[in-house]
């Protein structure tokens, strides 16, 4: 297979899982975990009932208890913060199910008010809990229903309540709540970025120089991510992580919603931002190889290195909507006449390079089909409760020049190492 065909192929194949897990209109679906507990049904009972005794039993929950005055009205506030540091509050209404057995229980339950997302957003939300009475403990029976576009928050959910269910059983057994998620600790995720070099490797040749260039591309990866997450941390963002998908790449995760749309459209650029900084360090370094100043064995890899730095980034730096550049640009231009305009001006000096290094036309129109498609994406989003605070016009010129350096810098990369190699 060429290497033409082989990053067609791993293209078709990030847009489909891009598409199940983002766009599938997958419809309603529920969720349902069971488990035995060696603990009576009441002991259980007073642990999962909202307005229960021992309702706050999670480590993630500060308080939960039934609102005074206000039957079936349950106040949740977690340690999750909402994008003033504070932290989230829920209201659920809550209401008994008559199972027709003293010695069993059930509620249902729905959110009504949530501190830091818009109400639409838990409209289809309900979930419904069942403490079964068995001779040896009580059975713990979970629902969560909700109506989903895309696998990945339906998968999310489903992993939550697993953990929630595991943080329960440490609960019955030594009368505390600890975390016990392992999948983003480090260990875990080199292990998972390991498992991505390996599973794009086919896609470049069972060689040397394939295992050089999905190791490449990894590390191309995970220097992205870095600069999201240092972005997160210069806003204030307790917490940071990343999280490395195979085939997908990684995702870094801050510690609070956004707060600003000037967060939002930093936080988005500084992806690229930050590997748009190396980009003259590797071409001093070619530089240094090609004139014998360091090892001329150096210069090929580094070429690649550079090639793959600036394609990545450029990529990511389309007018798409899950994209980088598409974050930043629906921050910066407020008209939908300024938006279009920019984005066309932006995908245009992208496909200008794939000109100038000589790509050929078939090529380029089939990549504006799928940028095309990749714009069909995921277009809804998570509303916060609150409008975030706008940009003003030295945010906004601030942003819009790093945009430009960002896609100057790697246009630069990727014609200057095409250049040297090919």
């Amino acid at each position: 297979m060429s290497s033409f065909h082989s990053a067609v192929l791993l293209l078709t194949i990030n847009l489909g899982l891009l598409w199940l897990l983002m766009a599938a209109p997958i419809g309603t679906r529920t969720i349902r975990l069971r488990r035995h507990f060696r603990a009576g049904s009441e002991k259980l009972w007073r642990a999962i009932d909202p307005a229960g005794d021992m309702g706050d039993w999670h480590h993630q929950v500060i308080s939960s208890r039934e609102l005074e005055g206000r039957p079936g009205t349950v106040e949740q506030i977690y340690r999750h913060v909402d994008r003033r540091g504070q932290p989230i509050r829920r209201l659920l209404a809550v209401g008994p199910i008559d199972t027709g057995n003293a010695q069993n229980h059930a509620y249902s339950a729905m959110i009504v008010d949530d501190s830091a997302l818009d109400s639409r957003f838990w409209r289809d939300f309900r979930e419904r809990r069942d403490v079964i009475a068995t001779p040896d403990g009580a059975t713990l029976l979970i629902e969560q229903t909700d109506r989903y576009r895309g696998l990945a928050f339906l998968i999310f959910r489903y992993f939550v309540l697993r953990r929630e269910m595991r943080a329960l059983e440490g609960w019955v057994s030594t009368g505390l709540s600890k975390p016990n998620g392992v999948f983003e600790t480090p260990l875990v995720q080199a292990g998972m970025a390991v498992a991505s070099t390996l599973i794009l490797w086919p896609f470049f040749g069972l060689g040397i120089n394939g295992l050089m260039v999905s190791t490449f591309l990894t590390l191309v990866i995970v220097l992205h991510e870095l600069g999201h997450m240092a972005a997160y941390r210069a806003f204030g963002h307790a917490k940071v992580r990343m999280i490395f998908i195979p085939l997908l790449g990684g995702i870094a995760i801050g510690g609070r919603p956004y707060n600003s749309l000037f967060e939002v459209a930093t936080c988005a650029l500084m992806g690229p931002g930050m590997s748009a900084f190396f980009v003259p360090i590797l071409i001093a370094a070619r530089e240094a190889s090609h004139l014998g100043l360091l090892p001329h064995l150096l210069e090929g890899p580094l070429l690649v290195f550079l090639l793959i730095l600036g394609g990545f980034n450029q990529l990511n730096l389309l007018p798409m909507y899950r994209f980088d550049g598409g974050q930043v640009l629906r921050q910066v231009f407020v008209t939908k006449k300024a938006l279009v305009g920019a984005s066309f001006a932006v995908t245009s000096a992208i496909l200008c390079v794939g000109w100038i290094i000589g790509a050929p036309n078939n090529a380029l129109l089939a990549g504006l089909a799928v940028f095309t498609l990749l714009s069909l994406i995921g277009k809804g989003s998570v509303k916060p409760k609150e409008k975030l605070e706008p940009m003003s016009g030295a945010e906004r010129m601030l942003v819009g020049f790093g945009l430009y350096s960002a896609v100057a810098m790697h246009s630069y990369a990727i014609i200057y190492a095409a250049a040297a190699l090919f």
